[in-house]
């Protein structure tokens, strides 16, 4: 179990972008080269320039001083084409990248253990997958490309400028001392303001999720503004470090231009006694103010963008964290259930060390039966409904399949032979027909109908505007809670698992909804071994089997009708549960 996900480091974030680039190495190299020459190219400018100063002072004729002008042309023309299409394949080579890294975390936290993410929490997981993957499908996509042109523009301008006159490239280094300070000092800052940053963002995530989640019970218990100051506290947490970058940013700047003032300076003083020497010529001195000036773009775009490059560097971090996180290991040599009978034998778990939620469990349901689980809120019902599905893994004890434990199933063969349904059944993006299918890929629409009509949803599905192949989910049509679910229903049925985990699958539908679904429910469980976690008794009535659960212990256990001769636990929740029933 982790506490939160991690942060990758220098050395490991680029391991990871190195391998992920073993693909594109040609094209970003190409690119690279093409870059490398457009800018060698665009150093010929300055100098062609100060010719030309010069060949106006020795009144050259005319003729001589405008065959100079096509070269300048030349000059700006390869420059252009070359750094253009260079940065173009550099870039396509960083959103591969990104892509991949963004394709690699998703995959990978859709394999996390559930209980991993609950402990670092849904709120940091989705900042990494939405605000951190998008700084650096923005670093990959504009800041790279920039900065590396930048950067290569002020080695082969400095260069330029040693080759023009040696005096004048050492002017123009005594604006090293301030830039350097600038950078010194941001390197002391920066990063870890950038990090402060990025966290707060995360818990003020963390925290919009819980609360929404949790809205019916911060409503129940009168603690929605509660929770608004909590979220309130973290958005002023998060602006606070905001606005330290964008402070810090205004003094680096300001650090900058100092050191850019002082350069030229230098630069055009050294020029005038060169010049005044006869050690250089007019036209070599406007050289060198021009490769110097044009350093000024470069080295604002280089060092001003330092603090984004900081937070991608951050970001990059925060997303290879999450993408290297070590998965559960799979069994070397998987084996296959010997039927389907089901067997608990001493599960415990616990969230918190020290506090168990349940303690040692022992369950055997055999092939074809259906059990159903009932007890108050907080008595272990959907904990031990999703380690039985094999979604949590429990802090002790065994859960088996045909005599297989759960852990010498791979995640391939766990995924076929049990099937966990909850109360939020999620409706993908897509046509009706590509979200039954996700259970049953090539499925003929023929075995979809029938899917369909076994658990009640034909009927409304036909009355779609498209039928089968009208859009739901997000931006498509919008179904009921009831209609969710019995899509959900018929993903089971067409995934034909042996084994069915129900976990309060009708709860959040009204009570005509929960009737119809319990309907669907039951004409989708025959013949596979299913457990059901009752949110209505009506469901307990009709199950081989009831598991009363009360603090995490089993307390009861046999039929409907034996459980209420008892008087005990299950008598007591029905006739609580009837009286309320009545009073409706």
């Amino acid at each position: 179990m982790i506490d939160s996900f991690p942060v990758a480091g220098a050395a490991q974030s680029r391991r990871a972008i190195l391998w992920l680039l073993r693909d594109d190495r040609p094209r970003a190299l190409g690119g690279l080269a093409l870059v490398v020459a457009g800018l060698a190219a665009s150093m010929l400018g300055p100098w062609v320039l100060g010719h030309i100063v010069d060949l106006v002072i020795a009144h050259s004729p005319i003729s001589t001083i405008a065959w100079w002008c096509p070269v300048l042309l030349a000059v700006a023309l390869v420059q252009g084409a070359f750094t253009a299409t260079g940065s173009a394949l550099v870039a396509a080579a960083g959103e591969r990248i990104a892509a991949l890294l963004r394709e690699s975390v998703l995959g990978r936290a859709l394999r996390l253990p559930q209980t991993d993410v609950e402990q670092a929490g849904r709120g940091d997981l989705l900042t990494r997958l939405n605000e951190d993957m998008s700084i650096l499908s923005t670093a990959v996509g504009e800041l790279v490309p920039t900065l590396l042109t930048a950067g290569l523009t002020i080695l082969l301008t400095l260069g330029s400028l040693v080759l023009l006159d040696w005096r004048l490239a050492l002017g123009a280094l005594a604006c090293l001392p301030l830039q350097a300070f600038a950078v010194r000092w941001l390197l002391r800052t920066a990063l870890s303001v950038q990090r402060s940053m990025r966290q707060a963002a995360s818990l003020r995530s963390q925290e919009f999720v819980e609360s929404v989640d949790g809205a019916d019970v911060a409503r129940a218990f009168g603690i929605t503004e509660s929770r608004e100051r909590r979220f309130a506290a973290h958005s002023r947490d998060s602006m606070r470090w905001s606005l330290r970058i964008s402070l810090l940013s205004t003094k680096f700047f300001g650090k900058l231009n100092g050191g850019e003032l002082l350069g030229l300076a230098t630069v055009l003083v050294l020029s005038f006694v060169l010049v005044r020497a006869d050690a250089i010529t007019i036209g070599t001195a406007s050289a060198a103010a021009l490769y110097f000036h044009r350093l000024f773009d470069p080295f604002n775009t280089l060092l001003g963008q330092f603090h984004d490059a900081q937070g991608a560097l951050v970001a990059t971090g925060r997303i290879i964290g999450v993408a290297e996180l070590p998965l559960p290991s799979a069994p070397v040599n998987p084996v296959h259930p010997r039927g389907s009978e089901l067997t608990v034998r001493g599960v415990w778990h616990e969230y918190q060390p020290g506090r168990p939620v349940l303690h040692p469990v022992e369950l055997t349901v055999r092939p074809g039966a259906k059990v159903a689980l009932v007890g108050a809120s907080g008595a272990g019902k959907t904990t031990l409904a999703t380690i039985i599905a094999g979604v949590r893994e429990p802090s002790g004890g065994t859960v088996s399949i045909g005599g297989v434990p759960l852990s010498e199933l791979d995640s391939a063969t766990l995924a076929h032979t049990v099937t966990l349904l909850s109360q939020e059944g999620h409706v993908f993006h897509g046509t009706l027909a590509e979200d039954l299918r996700l259970a049953a890929p090539g499925a003929e629409q023929s075995l979809l109908h029938k899917a369909l009509d076994t658990v009640g949803a034909l009927g409304w599905v036909r009355g779609l505007p498209s039928g089968l192949d009208t859009l739901v989910g997000e931006g498509g049509w919008q179904l009921t809670v009831t209609q969710a679910q019995q899509l959900a229903l018929a993903r089971l049925v067409l995934a034909d698992p042996p084994v069915a985990v129900l976990d309060e699958a009708t709860a959040d539908a009204g009570s005509a909804g929960a009737r119809e679904l319990e309907r669907a429910a039951d004409a989708a469980l025959p013949g596979r071994t299913s457990l059901v976690v009752a949110h209505r008794l009506t469901q307990a009535m009709t199950a081989d089997e009831i598991v009363v659960l009360a603090d995490g212990r089993i307390v009861e256990q046999g039929s409907h009708a034996e459980l209420l001769e008892r008087q005990g636990e299950y008598a007591r929740l029905w006739a609580a549960w009837a009286a309320a029933r009545a009073t409706r």
